[in-house]
């Protein structure tokens, strides 16, 4: 009986340990890929990578629309729009903004559903970067892990970069070159403050707006954003 106990537990630790040994090993992974996105353009994430195999599931060849552009040849608009419209305050936060998110809460529990979130730009980046779409506690504090080290490791500008060059923004289409050309004909360069607010109002549905383009709630959010823009400074 001393035995069969003694071996529950060693079996328990050994457990234990392998699951602290796999959190380390992962968020080593993370920081690697961190630093190398400091540098480097980021061509596929966690997020991208699930939507074309959901979408090669109907058709074996379908391709996402995804170009990077550096952060040069972003419009200011679609900089100061997405700020105005995701994280208004972006510039100031440390990758979480608590604040938000009680808002968020207490918004949610006075319609008696989800209506807003509370997630910053930085966290959703986290999201799209390395994490699945499953909901569960274990996968919301690796996601506010990961948030954390994107803002130790990158400075806002470069975070807002690699946000807008990965975000979905519509059915297959990621990233601000993509969505230019799919909803306007131009570049992520050229788009004027009403396109861009238009592309920043998308982003909570973007597949819905996708399908649905003269939505008359997404045309008022537009309008609203495209207010709000001039108030914004991005980094």
């Amino acid at each position: 009986m001393l035995s069969t106990v003694r071996l529950i537990r060693r079996g328990m630790l050994f457990f234990i340990a392998a699951f602290f040994l796999f959190i380390f090993l992962f968020q080593m992974w993370v920081c690697a890929w961190i630093f190398w996105w400091k540098y480097m353009p980021v061509q596929s994430t966690t997020f991208m990578r699930s939507e074309l195999g959901r979408l090669q599931e109907k058709n074996s060849t379908a391709e996402l629309k995804h170009l990077w552009v550096p952060y040069s040849q972003i419009s200011v608009h679609l900089k100061r729009a997405v700020i105005a419209a995701e994280d208004a305050n972006f510039p100031d936060h440390e990758g979480v903004d608590w604040e938000a998110i009680e808002a968020a809460h207490a918004k949610n529990k006075k319609r008696g559903k989800v209506v807003a979130g509370g997630s910053t730009i930085t966290m959703q980046l986290a999201k799209n970067l390395f994490l699945s779409s499953q909901r569960s506690y274990i996968r919301k504090a690796e996601e506010l892990v990961i948030t954390y080290l994107l803002e130790t490791i990158l400075d806002k500008q470069r975070i807002l970069e690699i946000y807008l060059n990965s975000v979905e923004w519509g059915i297959g289409v990621f990233g601000a070159q993509a969505a230019a050309q799919h909803y306007f004909g131009t570049t992520a360069a050229k788009l004027s403050p009403s396109e861009a607010a238009r592309l920043a109002a998308m982003l909570p549905r973007p597949k819905f707006y996708d399908k649905n383009r003269r939505s008359g709630f997404l045309a008022k959010r537009s309008s609203a954003i495209e207010r709000f823009m001039a108030d914004v400074d991005e980094p």
